[in-house]
Parts: C-alpha cells; structure tokens; sequence
C-alpha cells in the first residue's frame, strides 16, 4: 500500500507532524517576511529603528513597530531605550533570537539552490 511519505525524510520530521511541533512554533515565532528579515538584519548587531527600517526596504513604520513588539515578548529581542533628546532606541537579539542563525541560514541555502 502507498503511504505517500518519502523514505528519505528525517525520522524527527515525521514524528513531528502535529500541530504543537517545532516546526510550528518556529513558524510562530517567524510569522511573516519582515520578521525574519528583522531577525536576519539583528544577526549583524544591534540597530536603531531607522537603521532597520532603512535596511529592510522600509516597511511601514507600524508594521516594523508590530513585529519588533511581538518579538521582544517572544524573547527574541531586547529593546534599549536611553535617556538621550531625542530618546535613542537600539534593538538587539536576546541568545534565543540568536539561536536562529541556523534556521535563517537553511532559508538561505535553499533559496539559493532554487532560484525563482
């Protein structure tokens, strides 16, 4: 009988196949383009918001402000405010938000092999 499943998947991918996975969690967490892009520009080092915004091809000033939020409460990133005229903001990847190096350099790799 035909299942369908590849015998060359990873065991750990067929196992995962539910809906609290990691695979979902970290669609969770990189939920959208310019989220991975902030984290993929935050990899570099600690930015300001125009320095992001600016870098991603700027996106909207409230969707950036959304994404940087749900990933400071996520843990992936620290927001540092300093007491300056005008107020200085630098965002920064927390070690967990670093700890995505290895996804984002898989998204790399394989859009490099399959080129659009």
């Amino acid at each position: 009988m035909e299942t369908g499943i590849d015998q060359g998947v990873r065991p750990e991918l067929l196992q995962a196949a539910r809906r609290d996975c990691g695979v979902a969690r970290t669609l969770q967490v990189l939920d959208g383009k310019w989220t991975t892009l902030v984290v993929r520009e935050l990899l570099m080092g600690p930015k300001r918001f125009g320095e992001l915004r600016a870098a991603l091809g700027d996106p909207s000033a409230k969707t950036l402000t959304d994404r940087l939020r749900a990933l400071e409460h996520q843990g992936v990133l620290t927001r540092t405010v300093y007491a300056e005229i005008p107020p200085r903001v630098v965002y920064e990847l927390t070690g967990k938000g670093r700890s995505l190096q290895d996804v984002l350099y898989a998204m790399l790799r394989w859009g490099d092999e399959n080129p659009a």
